[in-house]
């Protein structure tokens, strides 16, 4: 271990004269690490507070969609299913990745590790296709206008968000619990010590589990952001809302709707570049540990981890910082005026863009 890591306080072998334990009764337990207590009392308030963030941020989105009406549209279902995704991490997978992070030590269980580990894979799995399915939304709002108003319905993307969710719970529980994720390696970890809760993958399974589930499918993405964009700024040089808006009220109407669209895709497609900055390095360390017999040093890998999960906590932040609508809304909850008569059917987009 490097010098300067020691003088930051951190003893991630267990390789000390009064070397400590997860489970000092159990025979097998793993060392515990060393940090001295103030970088552990500054390590459990920052993650606290990004758990708050997370958890209240995304409970303000899904209040927000659930209870205005006229935010009941095919897109915004889908950022509702999103941040219900979003705040499920939150509220039941970082608490105890938090304690895991700290302590360097799993103090839960097997079975809830194998639990836990299981809903981590199914979340991250989760906010890749409900972006997928925004993305396909907007592509087709955008490119497609007509046909987006006649095929795209509430049942419909209700249906998809549905299949989605059965598809993340299949596919984090069956790479657990199958163990598909560790064939090759059972000698390595048969002995594994008591205390500790990794997920790791073998050589095929990495490389697999990143260009099917994260490289293939943000490729498609990327392509068709890029696709909407292009056709944003052709429709943007044919019309001028400006002038649009001096002629009649229903010229002014069409091209509101229009701008609308746009920024929605803006905006979304900024929700999945931010979700590549985070989730990118760990998916990155997924694919190259194995080949370097899983070297990358604990500390790095939690915080690869964190910097993912703070992809669920800046969700919110997007919305709020570039929808004028969404402020006024959240405005709305935290005065406590959503528990007024009629609120629901307050027109939430008046004087905004």
């Amino acid at each position: 271990m490097s010098p300067e890591m020691e003088s930051l306080g951190f003893n991630l072998t267990g390789d000390s004269a009064e070397t400590q334990y997860c489970f000092p009764h159990l025979k097998g337990s793993c060392p515990r690490g060393q940090t001295l207590i103030p970088i552990k009392v500054a390590m459990y308030m920052f993650m606290v507070f990004t758990i708050l963030m997370t958890v209240c941020g995304n409970l303000l989105v899904i209040i927000s969609i659930s209870h205005f009406r006229q935010l009941h549209s095919p897109t915004n279902l889908l950022i509702l299913s999103l941040a219900c995704t979003d705040w499920f991490l939150g509220a039941f997978v970082m608490p105890y990745s938090m304690i895991r992070s700290v302590e360097n030590c799993w103090y839960f269980g097997e079975s809830f590790c194998k639990i836990h580990s299981s809903l981590d894979i199914m979340m991250s799995i989760a906010s890749l296709l409900h972006l997928g399915l925004i993305s396909v939304d907007r592509y087709l709002a955008i490119c497609k206008p007509l046909q987006y108003r006649t095929s795209v319905t509430m049942h419909k993307v209700a249906a998809l968000i549905g299949i989605t969710w059965l598809f993340s719970f299949a596919f984090g529980f069956g790479v657990i619990l199958s163990k598909i994720n560790l064939v090759g390696m059972e000698e390595l970890f048969i002995n594994a010590c008591t205390g500790t809760c990794i997920i790791f993958f073998n050589q095929e399974g990495g490389l697999m589990a990143a260009f099917v589930g994260f490289f293939i499918p943000c490729t498609v993405m990327i392509a068709l952001y890029m696709k909407i964009f292009f056709v944003a700024r052709v429709q943007a040089r044919k019309i001028n809302c400006s002038m649009a808006m001096t002629r009649v009220r229903l010229n002014k109407k069409n091209c509101t709707s229009e701008q609308r669209e746009k920024k929605a895709a803006k905006t979304l497609g900024i929700v999945l570049g931010v979700f590549l900055l985070c989730w990118l390095p760990f998916v990155m360390v997924l694919i190259v540990d194995p080949f370097f017999h899983f070297s990358t040093p604990a500390l790095v890998f939690d915080a690869l981890v964190w910097l993912g999960y703070f992809n669920s906590t800046c969700n919110p932040l997007i919305y709020g910082f570039f929808y004028p609508w969404f402020q006024r809304v959240f405005k709305m909850i935290i005065s406590g005026k959503v528990f007024q008569h009629g609120s629901s059917l307050l027109n939430i987009y008046a004087d905004n863009s």
